[in-house]
């Protein structure tokens, strides 16, 4: 009986290291990969890498990890257009079955899942903010953006009369969805701006635009969007998404 208690004791005492040795591994391995990511990436600021699953040891030892998620605070994601980048918040994703390079160089999920936010003030930027002729002597400029309600977007329109000198601010509600990678707003209806008559064409250009997010890390792409209290709510995904290298 005393040598049972010794064993077992023995046994207690090298589990609680291996979990003590395990813990310590993964913490080194996240600051690891987290700065790799900064680098990969060029990220303003180090983004939070969790590494999920135990023993973590034994995953390193079989070369693919189970599960790794990515939090990045702020992102600034291509537009298409030359010099232009558009901020995204709280960019999160969750990497499955990632596989690594024997020297640690470079790692691969075989899927990823996440969310993003992009704010009210930066999609903006992409609506037409200077006065546009939609009719003889009739402008309009889109002047904010807000929550809707019901996954909708609203949409504030300046229209201005010239020859009369009136201003006029009216609100539609419209539609978000995602179409070839790019978030796309779609009024519902369209305003009635003054007594002038408008070509559905014309105002479209106002109430109606596009905003392409690329070259997100990894190569994940957008796949949903909604609207919501701070901005539109992006879900994401991709496959063989490269973690570095």
């Amino acid at each position: 009986m005393r040598a049972l208690r010794i064993l077992l004791i023995i046994v207690v005492i090298l589990g609680g290291l291996f979990v003590v040795v395990d813990r310590v591994a993964v913490h080194f391995a996240e600051g690891e990969a987290a700065d790799k990511l900064k680098s990969t990436e060029n990220l303003a600021s180090t983004p939070d890498v969790d590494i999920k699953g135990f023993p973590f040891l034994t995953q390193v030892a079989g070369g693919s990890l189970d599960d790794v998620e990515v939090k990045i605070k702020d992102y600034e994601a291509a537009t298409g257009k030359p010099g232009k980048t558009i901020r995204i918040d709280d960019l999160k994703a969750d990497m499955k079955g990632v596989e690594f390079s024997g020297d640690y160089s470079s790692a691969t999920a075989d899927t990823a899942t996440g969310t993003a936010t992009v704010s009210y003030a930066e999609l903006l930027k992409t609506a037409k903010a200077e006065p546009t002729e939609v009719a003889p002597g009739v402008t309009a400029r889109v002047v904010g953006l807000s929550d809707g309600g019901n996954g909708k977007i609203k949409v504030k329109v300046e229209g201005t009369v010239s020859s009369l000198g009136i201003k006029q601010t009216v609100s539609v509600l419209s539609s978000v969805s995602v179409v070839n990678n790019k978030v796309e707003v779609h009024a519902d209806s369209l305003p009635q701006l003054g007594a002038a008559a408008i070509a559905e064409n014309r105002i479209r250009e106002i109430t109606d635009f596009q905003q392409a997010i690329d070259q997100l890390p990894g190569g994940i792409e957008l796949d949903k969007v909604q609207a919501a209290p701070d901005g539109v709510e992006i879900t994401v995904k991709g496959s063989d998404v490269k973690l570095a290298g």
